[in-house]
This record gives C-alpha cells, structure tokens and sequence, in this order.
C-alpha cells in the first residue's frame, strides 16, 4: 500500500482524482447491473419496466435573490421582498413611511 505521508501534494491530488474516477465508473456499472437485474425479473413474470434517469439539478438551488429594500441607516439591514417583511421595515411603514422609500 501506498505511504502517502510522503506523497507531495500534486501525487495526493492525483491520487484522489484517480481515486473518484474509478469509484464512478464503479457506481455506473453496479447501476447498470442492477437496472439490468430489475428489468430481467420483470420480464419473467411478463411485465415491463421503464427507468427514468434524472440527473438534472434544480435549477433554482443557489440562485441568490437581488436586494429590494435596504435601511436608510443601517445598510446591512436588507430585504429582497420574499418571505415575511423585517421587523425594521415594518417599524418604518407603522412610522409613517412609504415602502418605495426604501427601494435599491
């Protein structure tokens, strides 16, 4: 086995990368094994199967939302609109404010 205290960094970072290379290619056959095994099984009792694969992400994950209202005092007070208004945005308005004030 491989002492890889004495690898420098580049050997341990190819080493990984070889590493999660032949743990996919791996996963994908034992995938492909298993989607066979099912799709045998039900043709022996006369059923077919469809598999669907879905490897798309939502899009919408991480998409960050732009500020709409900020505080005209304390900047880092801000609200992009969504969800519940901010208590200090609230305190303004009962004072008296108008929300268009406070646009960005």
């Amino acid at each position: 086995m491989t002492d890889y205290q004495k690898l420098s960094e580049s050997e341990l970072q190819a080493v990984i990368d070889s590493a999660e290379k032949a743990l996919k290619n791996i996963q994908a056959n034992k995938r492909k094994d298993v989607i066979a095994r099912i799709k045998e099984l039900a043709a022996s009792i006369d059923v077919v199967v469809e598999i669907h694969e879905n490897d798309k992400r939502s899009v919408r994950k991480g998409v960050k939302v732009p500020v709409k209202y900020r505080h005209p005092e304390e900047s880092e007070k801000t609200w992009t609109g969504r969800g519940v208004m901010p208590t200090w945005l609230q305190a303004l308005i009962k004072a008296g404010h108008d929300r268009s004030e406070f646009e960005v």
